[in-house]
């Protein structure tokens, strides 16, 4: 099923009463990014003897379905390991049965687009066997790639209602802190990756005043959106996709969904195009700004694990590392609160516990709110002493006895 703002509402609840009437055996599914209307319908516990969830990107629903397994003895969710940008190739290989997303009204040319989600949606509804379209004129009509023909669908279903949606956050005092030191290292003329929270939103408020920035982002948000309605982007200086605000998934509001609707400067492209690493540095200047969850001494990086149980995914964020420090002139920051747990625990650790998501070979910035560590070209002894030096001050002298003991200085 589509992802997001692409999960078809009416088309799950008609897949949950085939559920409830014993007309499945087995359901095999695979996705990125459940929402509600995948959690009040076929991702329900008491499906889950049915239903087999492969998330690629588990959120809260899977969490709990999790919990509750473990509390049983149950697994109920085989998690899929893997960089956004392979899951087209890697879901085109396992062979879909069938595939389910929201798009908007058919067009002259007999194409129906889903909008907001290029991702994964847009491949594998061609390679699936069998196609089935839940058509909602809520939908935003996106240029780019996009687009599926009508010779393409096995079946519609036509189902107008709200699309999902998300609040913005806030920017707090502390976010916009760790964002000016961010902003700092943006020239003008930079394509941007910005991803979701309120550091990147602060980030986006303060870059209002640079000069003809370009897009090439995994996630389209609203923030970004104000960002380009400031009049800072103009995506003149990109070499790839000139005068296009590119990306592969977008998650707003209403007003936000609007603005993308027949709008020809936003172009949905699929992630194994705007993810790709050789892709995403064939433009200058590239500033990729991401989260983190913790940071060892020797740079490697956990974006998705806590305590051991996974929290997220991978997503696109190695993509756009790797891809930032491919251009020319191009910046990979990964951004992050220097303490969790209202301050009790250290982001920066002197060993990460959770999965590798970014290799210590691959890590470049990185920004709390006490400053930047920059790790390129750093010796393991001058990574230490470097993120020491952003790390919150209560835990600078526990983690110089950590660097020691692991032989770092």
């Amino acid at each position: 099923m589509g992802m997001a703002v692409s999960e078809p509402p009416a088309l799950l609840k008609a897949l949950e009463a085939r559920i409830q009437r014993g007309r499945i055996e087995e359901l095999r599914v695979y996705y990125s990014h459940s929402v509600a209307a995948a959690a009040t319908t076929i991702l329900k516990y008491e499906y889950m003897d049915v239903v087999k969830p492969h998330p690629f990107f588990p959120t809260v629903i899977e969490r709990r379905l999790l919990e509750r397994g473990r509390q049983e003895n149950r697994q109920v969710v085989l998690y899929m390991p893997g960089n956004f940008s392979a899951m087209p190739k890697t879901l085109a290989a396992i062979g879909i049965d069938a595939f389910i997303m929201t798009v908007a009204p058919m067009d002259k040319g007999g194409f129906f687009s889903c909008g907001t989600n290029s991702d994964y949606t847009i491949p594998i509804a061609r390679a699936a066997r069998n196609l089935i379209v839940e058509v909602n004129p809520r939908m935003p009509r996106a240029f780019g790639d996009s687009c599926v023909h009508i010779s393409q669908v096995s079946a519609i279903v036509e189902n107008e209602c709200p699309l999902f949606s998300v609040p913005s956050r806030q920017p707090t005092e502390l976010d916009r802190k760790i964002g000016s030191y961010i902003v700092e290292m943006v020239p003008d003329r930079a394509t941007l990756q910005i991803g979701v929270g309120s550091v990147p939103n602060a980030v986006c408020e303060a870059l209002s005043n640079h000069k003809d920035l370009g897009i090439h982002t995994e996630l389209m948000m609203p923030s970004l959106v104000s960002l380009i309605r400031s009049g800072a982007v103009t995506n003149r200086f990109k070499t790839l996709n000139r005068h296009k605000n590119v990306y592969t998934l977008a998650v707003g509001d209403e007003a936000f969904y609007e603005f993308i609707n027949d709008n020809s400067s936003m172009e949905a492209h699929p992630v194994d195009y705007v993810n790709d690493p050789y892709v995403i540095g064939r433009n200058d200047n590239v500033i990729s700004i991401s989260a983190f969850l913790e940071v060892g001494l020797d740079g490697e990086v956990n974006s998705e694990a806590i305590r051991n149980k996974q929290y997220s995914a991978p997503g696109g964020q190695l993509d756009f590392v790797r891809g930032a420090q491919l251009s020319k002139g191009g910046k990979s920051i990964l951004a992050a609160y220097s303490t969790a747990a209202n301050g009790a625990v250290s982001r920066i650790v002197p060993k990460i516990e959770g999965p590798t998501t970014d290799p210590r070979a691959d890590t470049q910035y990185v920004v709390t709110e006490y400053g930047v560590a920059d790790l390129f070209g750093k010796s393991t002894a001058e990574r230490a002493v470097a993120l020491i030096s952003i790390a919150h001050p209560k835990f600078r002298a526990e983690l110089e006895r950590g660097a020691r003991e692991l032989g770092y200085l």
